[in-house]
């Protein structure tokens, strides 16, 4: 049975969604802080925080776990700039403690959700996975840290870990079963489609004196299924006896935030009005995965190579779930 922390978030319910697809048992565990109950798509669901060790030691008594998949965790940048203690509090001592109580129970293989904020300022583009790490914000600098926890745990125990550095996970799950839904929102393709929709006046653009073709930010999108399959063949790998790695998480291919608006223009056939606004702090100009390891060592080989199919997805699910049509 594999553990999902998270697993009523976003990326968490669409990794459990391709799990129960390839035949895996699960059991969610997730605080609901941010979560929704609706997503739990398997029966075996505790309520509880990742920081509270009794409880997690309760799941794996009850539970035959195998393998975790660990997605729980506070995921904004500009909130970990203005409240550092709270990052560190979950991401770090949250994780050590889901380290220290599958330890305890001889569970051995691990998949952590990690993030390309561990890289800051990029000095090439597209970033391979052997970039400096130099984070820009303590959200950055908890999953950078999680990952040299994990590579001394890989070293001293007998323990494996996947720790994998997405990109900007954007779109919904096509089937349309569940969705990105964040309460507030905060991620660019989501809030211009709320735009679209009549619920925002206008979109914030955070920084338009970046060093790019037209002076905003640009992202690498790729899709939340493409994700959660990466989750399944990552978990795949250790049970075949793979040793501890990290794999960006990316389409390589890059779109500045002003060709964002254009695209969700386009799909929803609605004007979109912007706004200027200051750039805000822990946020480079450039993020661009190269995936081309985890294509080659994973198999792994995203469905969705194009931003728009994936704003339409988004836009799908944002009708299905506010009944705009």
């Amino acid at each position: 049975m594999i553990l999902v922390t998270g697993g009523a978030g976003y990326i968490g319910s669409h990794t459990v969604k391709e799990l129960l697809k390839a035949r895996y048992e699960v059991v969610v565990v997730d605080d609901l802080s941010s979560g929704h109950r609706e997503f739990v798509l398997t029966p075996h669901f505790v309520r509880t925080d990742i920081r509270d060790r009794q409880a997690l030691t309760e799941v794996f008594q009850k539970f035959p776990i195998t393998a975790v998949t660990h997605f729980a965790a506070l995921t904004s940048v500009p909130e970990s700039v203005a409240e550092p203690a709270r990052y560190y509090e979950v991401n770090l001592w949250g994780t050590f403690n889901l380290l220290e109580v599958m330890r305890a129970f001889g569970v051995k293989l691990f998949v952590f959700s990690s993030s390309a904020a561990v890289y800051g300022d990029p000095e090439k583009i597209p970033i391979p996975e052997d970039h400096p790490t130099r984070p820009k914000s303590p959200y950055g600098r908890t999953k950078l840290m999680v990952e040299e926890i994990l590579a001394d745990y890989a070293k001293a125990y007998d323990f494996r870990y996947v720790s994998l550095r997405y990109f900007n996970a954007a779109g919904s799950d096509p089937d349309g079963e569940i969705g990105e839904w964040h309460e507030p929102e905060r991620h660019l393709i989501p809030i211009v489609l709320e735009v679209a929709a009549g619920k925002r006046p206008y979109l914030e653009i955070y920084g338009t004196d970046y060093e790019t073709p037209d002076g905003t930010g640009i992202r690498d999108y790729i899709h939340v299924s493409d994700l959660a399959s990466a989750h399944v063949l990552a978990l795949q790998y250790l049970e075949r006896g793979g040793k501890s790695e990290v794999f960006n998480l990316g389409i390589g291919r890059g779109y500045s935030v002003r060709e964002v608006v254009v695209i969700c223009q386009r799909v929803t056939g609605r004007e979109i009005p912007v706004r200027e606004a200051p750039r805000r702090p822990g946020d480079p100009a450039v993020l661009v995965a190269d995936p081309s390891k985890a294509m080659r060592e994973l198999g792994w080989k995203p469905r969705f190579t194009e931003l728009a199919p994936i704003v339409e997805t988004a836009w799908t699910w944002l009708q299905k779930r506010q009944n705009l049509r």
